[in-house]
């Protein structure tokens, strides 16, 4: 394998444990450019990205690393300062190209728009698990501004989300080439407005966003307990929404379930079209596999494609971490991985699958989603509050665990096995007729198996 197609291998893996944002900041313009007496050297554009890389990411890179090639035993990282290409300016200045940096898709972002050219209508999986979101988004970007105004998509980590949203960006740019597109994780708006005080540059801050025809802000949950932040972006969505400007939203769960968001951005957000992504099914993630296969120019067996789609149920991006890993032996062996060969690379990751879920994690889970602390739910309050969560998390643990009633009360502070009966009997009921609880059940599940 050459130094091009390892790195892209180390790239493709970090790029699932990381966000978006990270990912893009600090490995652009990076590459692996030698191996030699068992060390990798890695070269990184400036120095800061190179103390950073050392400082935090060394440990998985080298990971990453050794599970492709076992003979490397040392990373080493140093600062690019030649054979760059360069192109002759006015003036006689030069300017660095980034030709000779590795061509690596999730790094194609438009600086304009913030929107990888990547993420289309065309290779988004559609399946009952989010079709009413995907009707939506198309119907939408035919008029943007005019239906489903504003658009809130939530759902679990590694779904599509992020998917969708810049697919509606990239065909709204096609269609109205004139619109101004803006697609911004909330973690980035939130350092805008806070630099923009800082720097009193508030006006121009908010001459910048109500300027966009189609603002696309992903992760909202984030803007939770950040009061600066949603006053400021209160403003932009009103301006927004009274020149018809189109608004799309995403989140983990629904407005109603974000903590710590103010009662206005809450009433604005359920105002328009609300739509949930849940977890794929079995034929969904088969065929998720085949098109990611596909993309990337390799095809494997179907009983490869079946076992992969029946083992890892959690997350889209899980499936395509284990896509690469099958990717990677291809590339290495130059041969196909049968189901022998898949089975073994994905020990790993299969096991991780399957692993058993703990009280704790259940608890903090239900507790985190309902913006609780750990030790309401486990003390004797009877709050309307505090009781139905504690009845849910009692549920999940019973589900989930197979946990017995006396054991299930003993991590509740020694409640009685009756108590946790009658807990558990009242949520199975209640499930049957009400879909609301039904999805945050299912939501708490994606935080749990997703943690």
């Amino acid at each position: 394998m050459t130094n091009e197609e390892l790195w892209e291998s180390v790239l493709a893996q970090i790029q699932l444990n990381i966000s978006s944002a990270n990912f893009a900041t600090w490995f652009k313009g990076t590459k692996i450019t030698s191996q030699e007496n068992n060390q990798v050297i890695i070269y990184a554009p400036n120095s800061f990205a190179k103390e950073w890389l050392e400082q935090k990411y060394n440990k998985i890179i080298f990971k990453i690393l050794h599970g492709l090639d076992g003979g490397i035993k040392d990373v080493k990282y140093f600062v690019e300062k030649q054979n760059l290409k360069t192109k002759t300016l006015k003036g006689g200045a030069v300017s660095a190209t980034e030709e000779d940096q590795l061509d690596f898709q999730e790094l194609r972002v438009d600086r304009e728009t913030n929107l990888n050219p990547r993420y289309t209508f065309e290779n988004f999986v559609v399946g009952s698990f989010n079709e009413l979101a995907h009707a939506a988004a198309q119907a939408l970007v035919k008029n943007p501004g005019f239906i489903y105004n504003p658009l809130f998509v939530y759902g679990g980590v590694g779904l599509g989300k992020t998917h969708l949203l810049e697919a509606v960006g990239n065909e709204a740019l096609k269609n109205f080439s004139k619109k101004k597109v803006k697609y911004v994780p909330s973690e980035k708006f939130t350092r805008e407005v806070v630099a923009s005080i800082r720097n009193q540059e508030m006006e121009s801050f908010k001459s910048k966003y109500q300027e966009v025809d189609v603002l696309i802000i992903d992760d909202v949950q984030f803007l939770a307990g950040k009061e600066k932040t949603q006053e400021e972006f209160f403003h932009t969505f009103n301006a927004l929404y009274e020149k018809n400007k189109q608004i799309i939203l995403s989140s983990d769960g629904p407005p109603k379930a974000i903590p710590s968001l103010t009662e206005r951005l809450r009433s604005r957000f359920e105002g328009g079209m609300i739509a949930d992504i849940s977890l794929p099914d079995f034929e969904t993630r088969v065929v998720i596999l085949k098109t990611k296969a596909k993309e990337k120019g390799f095809d494997f067996p179907e009983e490869v494609y079946g076992f992969i789609a029946s083992t890892i149920k959690r997350n889209i991006r899980e499936l395509e971490g284990a896509l690469n890993r099958l990717v990677v032996y291809q590339k290495i062996n130059n041969r196909t991985p049968d189901l022998e060969v898949a089975k073994t690379l994905l020990k790993k990751i299969t096991i991780g699958a399957g692993r058993q879920i703990t009280p704790k994690k259940v608890i903090l889970a239900v507790a985190d989603f309902y913006d609780l602390r750990e030790k309401d739910l486990i003390a004797h309050s009877r709050k309307k509050e505090v009781v139905k969560p504690r009845q849910i998390a009692m549920y999940i643990l019973r589900e989930e665990l197979k946990g017995s009633y006396p054991f299930i009360g003993s991590k509740f502070g020694g409640k009685d096995h009756t108590t946790v009966i009658h807990s558990c009997e009242k949520v199975a009921r209640e499930l049957g007729g009400d879909k609301g609880l039904e999805e945050e059940i299912e939501l708490i599940k994606q935080r749990i198996y997703n943690s």
